[in-house]
């Protein structure tokens, strides 16, 4: 961080939403909470119900909350799609769109998501990065703004829940070239060219696979012909998928489990039987099982070219 003992400057935002531009000197007699997050992210999506509720219950107390958008992917610059997962999320917070990393190199910060808080004077008294340690920071923002109550009832629901922490075995896995791993399609990955793949006769625990026309850019895995499918090997309650399609027309797709439809253990964006459209460029919920967790297989096809996969997270 540039200056470490007071709170950076907002300069670098590219645009607010739900606020005129806001800066230290006017945040002056505020406790000030400011959360880096980006749209796709499952660890932002997890902690923001927390951030969503204490900007609610401290606001008169003299909490503001400064939500900073700083997209890890290129189709995370788009500002209509920062103002849908603002709707989504319910957030009423000030946002600064970060599109230039401006704000992020003034704090010089480098997670998804990060908080920092400052007290009324501007100093800054605390920081955490990731998921976790809700109840300490609701005590140090109660200490800061000389409240003391019970700390407010957050459950997250849908792709917001908590992971279930003791039954995760598979990480996050990017498919892009730049930081893909554990590709297990025969004959290994062709970076940044078309090339069709298959599927292996037997896919290795937390790993992934194609089948179809691909290519294997820098940030995702792009499909190029109809029925095109994505294959992985995981242990986790639930599967998620960061996709964007490469054309505005919707992309409908099938999400199967072992082979079979997936029933209840479909996740938010699919239906009992696994289908599931692509409109949007955003975090897919695909599995969220409901009985005993244990190594799955899961595939997602899609009806149409254009689909671009990123990265899949686990909780």
């Amino acid at each position: 961080m540039a200056d470490r003992q007071h709170l950076p400057s907002f300069s670098g935002a590219t645009a607010w939403l739900n606020s005129e531009p806001l800066d230290p000197d006017g945040l002056r007699g505020h406790v000030v909470l400011v959360n880096f997050w980006t749209l796709t992210c499952i660890n932002w999506l997890r902690q923001e119900p927390y951030v969503r509720a204490w900007a609610q219950a401290y606001r008169d107390d003299g909490l503001v909350v400064v939500g900073v958008h700083t997209p890890e992917f290129s189709f995370e610059h788009d500002v209509d799609r920062i103002r849908l997962a603002i709707a989504e999320r319910a957030i009423d917070y000030p946002v600064a769109v970060d599109s230039d990393y401006g704000v992020w190199r003034a704090f010089d910060n480098h997670y998804w998501p990060a908080l920092y808080v400052a007290d009324t004077d501007g100093v800054l008294r605390d920081h955490h990065f990731g998921e976790g340690r809700y109840a300490q920071s609701e005590r140090v923002l109660q200490r800061l703004l000389g409240v003391t109550r019970d700390h407010v009832h957050v459950e997250g629901r849908g792709v917001e829940a908590e992971a279930d922490w003791n039954h995760l075995r598979t990480p996050e896995t990017y498919l892009g070239y730049t930081r893909g791993e554990h590709f297990a399609s025969p004959g290994g990955p062709a970076f940044a060219r078309r090339r069709t793949y298959t599927l292996p006769e037997h896919l290795p625990l937390n790993h992934w696979a194609l089948s179809g026309e691909w290519t294997i850019g820098p940030e995702s895995a792009v499909l190029h012909e109809s029925g095109g499918t994505l294959a992985y090997r995981f242990h986790a309650r639930d599967a998620h998928l960061v996709l964007c399609g490469e054309t505005p027309e919707p992309i409908g797709f099938r999400v199967l489990l072992d082979g079979a439809a997936p029933g209840a253990a479909h996740g938010d964006d699919v239906d009992e039987e696994g289908h599931g459209v692509l409109r949007d460029g955003r975090l897919y919920q695909l599995v969220r099982e409901h009985d005993a967790v244990r190594d799955r297989t899961l595939e997602i096809t899609f009806d149409r070219p254009g689909a671009g996969a990123y990265v899949f997270t686990f909780g």
